[in-house]
């Protein structure tokens, strides 16, 4: 039960996530900040957080951050991740070696400081404290406000590409570290980290991993807030592919900012077709997925009452909490003796998708993304049969027996 009495979403399982993002200026934070306080006068005990180091999200709330959760309305609770403060809770050691070993290099205190501020880390760090969040159990419904797309797929494909470097680079360089040190210590005075500095970056990499399993898990899914626009429209579909491709799963869309097709004047008919011509293309590709539409209002919607009501224009009558229905974007199957890896890729073309198995790790390209697949054991041990892309699924056969 949640802190009100009401049943949360989620129960015992964990708090429901649900992840906002799209092209830059399309609306995400509003949309954002409007369904965090649909969940909180639904009963739902509601967490907002922001990914995007703009840190708009308090400005479309009308109210200050706060770097740790604080009450901005009944059940409806803010977190602007304090980024300093985090970091040091969580990458504390490793900033700490890297301003040591520039200050040896001749590097003064500032320029040591500045470059030991690593890019994305206010990105990572937010996830970090979102899992944290996340497992703490106060919360029925977290709702975040990612950054845009292009700067989302690289953090929610970062745990992944992690976890395939530490696992192969982690264990041979601590013996390597511990064989070179008196060496490079003489010949180039440089200080080798110790074993809390790596423990400390195993400890990121075991943080981020459960960031992705979290995200990934029954829970969680993610949606695209697009307008609809020619530019907008396309990024929406690569981004659905790509996010599918890493294993995320993505439930609605939300076409932001619709004319209204009242009014006789030329300038908005031309805009009124335009917008129904792309909606329809937006019903056609996210099939089966809902689109929900959220008229161009007259004015921004900032504070409470305003993100309330645009609240009940974006959803009407459905369940926005409900956990996710349909088949996860990965699977895998069992028929007889033959295996099936099951990936889903909507909207993606044949000549978009690439695969090449190498060892135990299957590489899946689509477009301009890769993912390294680590395979389980039971499929790592079997030759690939065929592949196919159907349905907007791409299925991977593998061989009955050990390969």
């Amino acid at each position: 039960m949640s802190a009100t009495g009401v049943a949360g979403p989620a129960g015992e399982a964990g708090p429901r996530i649900l992840l906002f993002t799209g092209k830059g200026g399309v609306g995400k934070t509003t949309v954002a900040a409007a369904t965090a306080t649909l969940a909180a006068r639904r009963g739902h005990k509601t967490l907002v957080v922001s990914t995007d180091t703009a840190h708009s999200l308090a400005d479309a709330l009308g109210v200050p951050g706060a770097g740790e959760p604080a009450e901005i309305a009944p059940n409806l609770y803010l977190q602007q991740v304090d980024t300093q403060r985090a970091l040091e809770r969580h990458w504390g050691d490793l900033r700490d070696y890297a301003r040591g070993v520039l200050a040896e290099l001749g590097l003064d205190e500032i320029t040591s400081e500045e470059l030991t501020v690593l890019p994305g880390a206010e990105e990572v760090i937010a996830l970090l404290e979102l899992r944290e969040q996340a497992g703490t159990g106060r919360w029925d419904v977290v709702v975040v406000d990612c950054a845009p797309t292009a700067e989302t797929l690289r953090l929610l494909a970062l745990p992944e590409a992690l976890d395939w470097h530490v696992n192969r680079l982690l264990p041979a360089g601590r013996k390597l570290l511990r064989a070179l040190a008196p060496v490079i210590r003489h010949v180039a005075r440089l200080t080798l980290p110790e074993d809390a500095v790596v423990t400390a970056g195993e400890r990121l990499h075991t943080g981020l991993m459960g960031v992705r399993d979290l995200l990934t898990g029954d829970n969680a899914s993610v949606r695209l807030v697009l307008t609809p626009e020619a530019v907008v429209v396309a990024e929406a579909r690569r981004t659905f592919t790509s996010l599918s491709l890493y294993g995320y799963r993505v439930d609605a869309v939300v076409a932001n900012r619709v004319f209204p097709d009242t009014g006789s004047d030329p300038w908005r008919r031309g805009w009124v077709e335009s917008q129904a011509r792309h909606l329809a293309a937006v019903h056609e590709s996210f099939a089966p997925l809902p689109v929900h539409t959220v008229p161009y209002l007259p004015a921004e919607p900032i504070g409470a009452e305003a993100l309330a009501a645009l609240a009940g224009e974006l959803y009407g009558g459905a369940d926005p909490f409900a956990p996710p229905s349909g088949e996860p974007p990965l699977v895998i199957r069992a028929d007889g003796e033959v295996r099936e890896l099951s990936l889903a890729l909507p909207l993606a073309g044949r000549d978009e998708v690439g695969l090449a198995r190498k060892g135990d790790e299957l590489i899946i390209t689509a477009g301009s993304y890769r993912r390294v697949l680590a395979l389980p054991a039971a499929l790592a041990r079997r030759s690939v049969r065929d592949a196919a892309l159907r349905d907007g699924r791409l299925r991977v056969r593998f061989e009955a027996g050990g390969a």
